[in-house]
């Protein structure tokens, strides 16, 4: 369950919506080929990474409320952008990594995609938080547990949505969280976990709370003075 800020005098279902309502303003920026052309390290940000078939661009879609803001490809692994979108201004964004993992992909593009994501999670100091697609029907592949232990390496914090939940029975989807959950913990990776459903819209509040918090929607002063740095 996401908790408002302590100084916020606002309950966590009231700052979850205001954040979803905030986020609902995100617009697109520009896209970089490569970590260095990426926008001035300034501001806040939060990434959302995952296999090329984790239903990524859904979800962002589902989360701004807007139905082709992050393109999907018909072709898994084909996007090999790092899109940025502004949240209100430049000052805050979201950040559409690269879908990893997929089989077509030719094993040299896949290593210049892995230098360049490990690069970012470690090395970008507006990056505020991570949010780690993964399908409920095959959570935590190989690459994503090496997602989740870079970004351990960098202090980043991590929030996994298990993606298409819809594609399971209560009782089933629940017992995926419950084995998740023990899996992280065995692999001593901090992270928080919630179900997603793009095509539903469930879970939309809940992630964009997580967001409001990183992005520091309850301080804006803070958030003004970012943005007049840019």
């Amino acid at each position: 369950m996401t908790t408002a800020p302590d100084h916020l005098n606002v309950d966590a279902a009231t700052f979850n919506t205001q954040a979803r309502q905030r986020i609902q303003q995100t617009e697109f920026m520009l896209s970089a080929p490569t970590f260095r052309l990426c926008p001035a390290d300034t501001g806040f940000e939060v990434a959302f990474a995952g296999r090329s078939n984790a239903g990524k661009s859904s979800a962002i879609n589902a989360l701004t409320n807007q139905r082709q803001l992050a393109r999907s490809s018909k072709t898994p692994g084909r996007t090999q952008m790092i899109n940025f979108f502004k949240i209100e201004t430049p000052a805050t964004r979201l950040v559409d990594l690269p879908g990893y993992g997929y089989a077509a992909v030719p094993l040299e593009m896949k290593k210049e995609w892995q230098v360049e994501l490990e690069e970012y999670l470690v090395s970008r100091s507006s990056l505020a938080g991570l949010v780690l697609l993964t399908d409920i029907r095959r959570p935590l592949q190989f690459f994503d547990e090496q997602m989740l232990h870079w970004a351990k390496d960098g202090g980043l914090p991590v929030h996994i949505l298990l993606t298409k939940a819809d594609k399971l029975k209560y009782g089933a989807s629940q017992k995926a969280l419950l084995e998740t959950k023990r899996q992280l913990k065995e692999l001593d990776l901090p992270c928080t976990i919630q179900l997603f459903s793009a095509l539903r819209k469930n879970g939309i509040d809940e992630l964009a709370g997580v967001m409001g918090n990183w992005l520091e929607f309850g301080n804006s002063t803070l958030a003004d003075t970012r943005e007049e740095e840019l």
